[in-house]
């Protein structure tokens, strides 16, 4: 009996794994340290109750779509929702991407753009940042005149540095690129400015977000997509039908009655980020602003490797990113409570004496 092997692409690649190890505190994947309000998870059951469940759900997630687009200003048409942001970003690789194409991206950045590519199909071009790990035009242009890529990814605020993107450097990428530019807004409750009212239907702007992170439903996982008519329609195409189950639906537009009081708490994880930032640098670690929900550092005693597992030993998990591109030594950890952060920061004097 012959044997089939996968693809020659999924052969060569291992997977996007974040360790989870059963630890006090865990800090390693930009999850919210909050639990969502009460009042939504006491209408859950109701929520469950009240669905036909022999029935398929809504194929549109007409509702649902309604909401978000009413909240950024667009016409539903303009909105596409999926199962997590990476599904969101899948369903655009598999619309825009695929064989014979190419995706961009600049490096360091988020892992899975380049992961979810070459599933797809897609040859990958990186182009380099500059020492700030922002972008640097002259690299914009010779990426995109080089390599004329289908698909080009902007992470703002990048993961895993942290770093939020100039707007004019955005535009330069919207000028110069020959096919969509997809701004990955995964943190954009934390930082100073949004693409999301750029979005408009004569612009190759796609925009993503996620309800993980500031609503606090990462176990949910519901992402959505702010594009032009055509990119929405060609993303409905490459969607398995019902990909959205009616209780992902349902719950999610009940937790969107309580976005005052999750997006109240943004307020407290920029001011936790803040005192991370300065207990990093007190501690004598190279640290990077950050617009997002989590701090890039590289300690400069002890090295990455052993800076992980000093945290590790005293119970305490972040991401090692030290094998990331030109993140050599960097750990990054992810804003917990007040309580996880005091923590992490005695841990960091422990270790840093």
């Amino acid at each position: 009996m012959s044997r089939i092997e996968p693809r020659e692409q999924i052969v060569a690649m291992s997977g996007y794994h974040s360790p989870q190890v059963d630890v006090p505190v865990r800090l390693n994947t930009n999850e919210s340290p909050f639990a969502p309000p009460a009042a939504w998870v006491d209408s859950l059951a109701a929520i469950a109750a009240s669905l036909d469940w022999n029935r398929y759900p809504d194929r549109s997630a007409a509702a649902l779509r309604a909401e978000i687009a009413s909240r950024h200003g667009l016409d539903p048409a303009q909105v596409f929702v999926g199962n997590g942001s990476n599904e969101v970003l899948q369903m655009v690789l598999l619309a825009f991407g695929g064989a014979g194409r190419t995706v961009a991206m600049f490096e360091p950045t988020y892992q899975m753009y380049a992961q979810i590519a070459r599933v797809t199909g897609a040859a990958v071009v990186t182009g380099e940042r500059r020492a700030d790990f922002t972008l640097d035009p002259a690299e914009i242009e010779r990426v995109m005149s080089r390599d004329k890529p289908a698909v080009t990814f902007l992470c703002n605020p990048n993961n895993p540095t942290g770093v939020v993107e100039p707007r004019a450097n955005l535009e330069v990428l919207l000028e110069k690129a020959p096919g969509l530019v997809v701004v990955d807004e995964a943190y954009a409750e934390f930082a100073d400015w949004t693409a999301a009212p750029m979005v408009r239907d004569d612009l190759p702007l796609v925009v993503t977000r996620t309800f993980s992170k500031t609503l606090s439903l990462a176990a949910l996982r519901v992402g959505y997509v702010l594009a032009p008519r055509r990119v929405i329609e060609a993303l409905e195409v490459a969607a398995l039908p019902y990909h959205l189950d009616a209780f992902k639906q349902a719950a999610t537009l009940a937790a969107l009655a309580h976005t005052d009081e999750m997006t109240a708490r943004v307020a407290e994880i920029k001011a936790q980020r803040a005192r991370i930032s300065a207990g990093l640098a007190a501690a004598g670690c190279e640290v990077w602003p950050s617009g997002a929900n989590f701090v890039l550092f590289r300690p400069r005693s002890g090295g990455a490797a052993a800076t992980w597992q000093g945290l590790l030993d005293r119970g305490i998990l972040v991401r090692d990113c030290s094998g990331w591109p030109r993140l050599a030594g960097c750990l990054r950890v992810t804003v917990g409570t007040d309580a996880e952060n005091s923590a992490f920061l005695r841990a960091m004097e422990e270790l840093s004496a």
